[in-house]
């Protein structure tokens, strides 16, 4: 199968596709482990640490139980990022790649409220769907558990440290979605990115019935963006905050399978003469290709799929590059939309 990249021109360049850009990646929503030839692979390169001794900023925004938020904090940025990239947005840590994929949630947010408010007639007119810059998150050394995860922290102690942070602003009543923007391309125990339970779902509940901290979820950018695209970037950045808001009973009833990768789709488009590529959605991005190192993304995710059960895969065999595009499968927004139904109900209750 042939596997080639296109670069994307970037959102300014008169080139740029609003939804659509190709290249290649992986993740997976309880937190992945990543394969042995993977780990072997970055083991050999080493790791690179996430850890930072500056405080936390502290513009915490107002719960607003009404509107359904989408926050999104960036991790410590390494100073090669501003090297390679410019030192605009270097004072929030919001590099060019961050905002990308900033934009790029925005953008599927509006997908969903669309979608939601003209296929339901539970959900008002005035539904909204709010996605906000959060404040920098910093990643103490002493919030290891054990002295090797202070170079290579795991997901787990990631999303905790997350949590913690989040929870002395005061910023995790209301359903919301926390996202991680993190720069760890070398952190192969947080992958691409993912959620962990029971701060896996906007709106969750814990094993005693009461009320969990909301949602949290990692991104890892810099993985992305090393090793793949920034439109691999930005389309695990949507499937990071979609993983939140997908439950896997909803996900079997709309899709048949309780896997929510299975919503994605995989298309086959003319890209010119007898060439073709393999269109691949948010949640399909990492599941799409062969699972193998390079199989349309860099690193295959762990998680679970099966091609025959996605909303649509139209096969990789003889395509000439992959696509990803931005553009919501209606099976990811369908399962979303009752998801926020749901939430919606909880809170008229």
């Amino acid at each position: 199968m042939g596997n080639s990249s296109t670069a994307d021109p970037g959102p300014d360049h008169s080139d740029h596709r609003d939804h659509t850009t190709a290249t290649a990646q992986r993740r997976s929503r309880i937190g992945r482990t990543a394969s042995v030839s993977r780990r072997e692979f970055i083991a050999a390169v080493g790791g690179v640490g996430a850890a930072s001794l500056v405080s936390p900023s502290t513009d915490a925004a107002q719960t607003d139980t009404g509107t359904l938020r989408v926050r999104v904090s960036p991790g410590p940025i390494p100073p090669t990022v501003w090297i390679r990239y410019g030192i605009s947005g270097l004072r929030r840590d919001w590099p060019v790649p961050f905002r990308e994929c900033f934009a790029a949630i925005e953008d599927a947010m509006a997908q969903l409220q669309t979608y939601a408010v003209s296929h339901s007639d539970r959900i008002d007119a005035d539904f909204d769907i709010r996605v906000e810059r959060g404040p920098s998150v910093r990643f103490p050394p002493l919030a290891t558990p054990r002295p090797s995860e202070l170079v290579l922290p795991s997901l787990s102690t990631v999303l905790d440290v997350f949590r913690e942070q989040l929870r002395d602003r005061g910023e995790l009543g209301g359903p919301a979605c926390h996202v991680l923007f993190c720069w760890s391309p070398l952190n192969y125990r947080v992958g691409y990115g993912g959620t962990m339970s029971p701060n896996d779902l906007v709106g969750a509940t814990g094993s005693d019935g009461a009320a969990a901290d909301g949602a949290q979820t990692v991104a890892n950018i810099g993985a992305t963006k090393v090793w793949d695209s920034r439109a691999i970037s930005r389309n695990i950045a949507i499937h990071e905050v979609f993983h939140t808001l997908l439950p896997p009973e909803l996900v079997e009833a709309v899709g048949g399978t309780d896997c929510d990768h299975d919503l994605g789709a995989a298309t086959r488009v003319q890209t010119g003469g007898d060439d073709q590529a393999l269109r691949v959605t948010p949640m399909a991005t990492a599941y799409a290709g062969p699972d193998e190192l390079g199989g349309g993304t860099r690193f295959h995710g762990t998680g679970c799929y099966d091609h025959d059960e996605f909303t649509r895969h139209d096969g990789y065999e003889g395509v000439d590059r992959f696509e990803y595009t931005t553009t919501v499968s209606e099976a990811t927004l369908a399962v979303a939309t009752r998801y926020l139904e749901r939430i919606g109900e909880r809170r008229r209750a």
